[in-house]
């Protein structure tokens, strides 16, 4: 099983790719999570890159598609292939979304990704309202970056908002985190 979770900031995406590994893992099942970025050389590129000044816009989107397909080839393939459960914090989905607004086609993007990443089985978009979005950002990072901004999350949410595949579910974010879980175990009959 493929399971990604998307979403802009502030979400809890990361907190409900732990819980469900947990709950998971309680089940006897073998779980592996990861995320994108990476922790590979792309996907710290990426990561340095949004602290020590922007990459072009080209530059960054040739990284995330590099960074995915040392990904899908390395972890997300082989670990799927042994029936293991794969969680990601964030795939190709959220390339569509950030690099979208950089001035990218989101469709041309995900046609690309579709080339050499399988898709999921279940995505689970989290929405949250902007304001509380910020909040939670603010609260984290101290400082937003420039896609933390209003009109940067709005454009993001948009993107998220037009996925319209029988895998994608979306749940409100602004739940408990406890809530939000159960509502996951809900859709996956866990």
């Amino acid at each position: 099983m493929f399971i990604v979770f998307e979403g802009i900031d502030g979400t809890g995406k990361s907190t409900q790719v732990n819980l469900l590994a947990e709950a998971l893992r309680a089940q006897g099942r073998e779980v592996i999570t990861s995320k994108e970025p990476t922790d590979g050389p792309h996907g710290s590129r990426l990561r340095d890159s949004a602290e020590t000044g922007r990459l072009s816009p080209q530059e960054e989107l040739d990284l995330f598609h590099l960074d995915r397909k040392e990904h899908v080839e390395s972890l997300i393939k082989p670990a799927l292939a042994r029936d293991a459960v794969v969680i990601l914090d964030r795939y190709f989905f959220s390339t569509m979304a950030y690099q979208g607004i950089r001035g990218f086609d989101p469709l041309e993007i995900r046609k690309t990704n579709e080339e050499f990443a399988p898709l999921p089985d279940f995505v689970f978009v989290l929405e949250l309202n902007l304001d509380t979005a910020l909040d939670r950002i603010g609260v984290r990072d101290g400082q937003a970056n420039e896609f933390e901004q209003r009109e940067a999350l709005q454009q993001c949410h948009n993107i998220f908002a037009s996925l319209e595949d029988d895998f994608v579910h979306r749940i409100d974010a602004g739940q408990t985190p406890e809530k939000v879980h159960q509502d996951v175990k809900e859709i996956l009959s866990i």
